[in-house]
């Protein structure tokens, strides 16, 4: 049976063993982040030292399935992200440190030190000659801006006509109560965030692996971007909301490979 498109129901570190070494182009990870939160079992109740010996254990077993050329993005919270940091530049070549700014409102918070309203996301990548396609995920200038460059130098400029590299500050709203792509799930990432991540760094066809799917954003992200996903989910009630939202994607929003390069 086909390890690819789909979603196992068990533990990551188990289910790995699936997937041949080197068939993975892109590693997306969102592992539980060592605070606590109820994902309907225990997985996000280790201490300290017992977090970062898990997070090691899974690294190890992930990244002999990436490419030679394959990359890993992975959300961390700013209270581990310099350990787990350090592990993964022993293993690979750190590219960004990307701050996900949530848009938390001004709401409260607390009165002892400053309030946290972001996510901490690493990329890295195994070797020099990484995939990385930015014309994809170029962000297009505005009128006035193009306008303001009007000079004989800027005509033709492909930077102008295409867009600017998005910089490592990234500005998306949390997925609220109300917002149209949430589900049922404590943690959900936008689908801006993962779909950017996906079209700049696995080629159209590719395979993107999330050990963590939760609520199966980077399954749907992958359908919607023409690329082939695999990835594993400890929660049956997860699983059955990843199954859900991959069957009522419209056929007519799922990009094509030709679609997705040209951004």
């Amino acid at each position: 049976m086909s390890w690819r498109d789909r979603v196992f129901c068990e533990d990551a570190l188990e289910g790995l063993a699936r997937i041949p070494d080197g068939e993975i182009d892109l590693l997306i990870a969102d592992p539980p982040y060592g605070l606590g939160k109820d994902y309907g079992n225990d997985s996000d109740k280790l201490d300290n030292d017992a977090y970062l010996a898990w997070t090691e254990q899974w690294i190890d077993a992930a990244l002999p399935k990436l490419k030679p050329n394959g990359s890993l993005y992975i959300f961390l919270t700013w209270r581990y992200s310099p350990e787990i940091f350090v592990m993964l530049k022993r293993r690979m070549t750190m590219l960004n440190e990307i701050v996900w700014d949530r848009r938390v409102p001004s709401m409260g918070g607390s009165t002892r030190k400053y309030s946290s309203v972001h996510d901490t996301i690493g990329f890295f990548a195994r070797a020099k000659d990484y995939y990385f396609d930015l014309d994809a995920i170029r962000i297009p200038y505005d009128a006035q801006t193009k306008k303001a460059r009007s000079r004989s130098i800027f005509v033709g400029a492909k930077w102008l006509e295409m867009g600017y590299n998005p910089k490592d500050v990234w500005s998306v709203s949390r997925l609220h109560r109300e917002h149209k792509e949430r589900a049922d799930h404590p943690t959900q990432k936008p689908l801006e965030i993962v779909e950017r991540m996906i079209k700049a760094s696995c080629p159209a066809g590719g395979v993107v692996l999330d050990p963590f799917m939760g609520s199966g954003t980077t399954a749907v992200a992958a359908r919607r971007c023409g690329r082939q996903f695999v990835g594993f989910e400890l929660n049956p009630a997860y699983c059955a909301l990843i199954e859900q939202r991959v069957a009522d994607l419209d056929p007519i929003s799922t990009q094509t490979s030709d679609e997705q390069v040209t951004g």
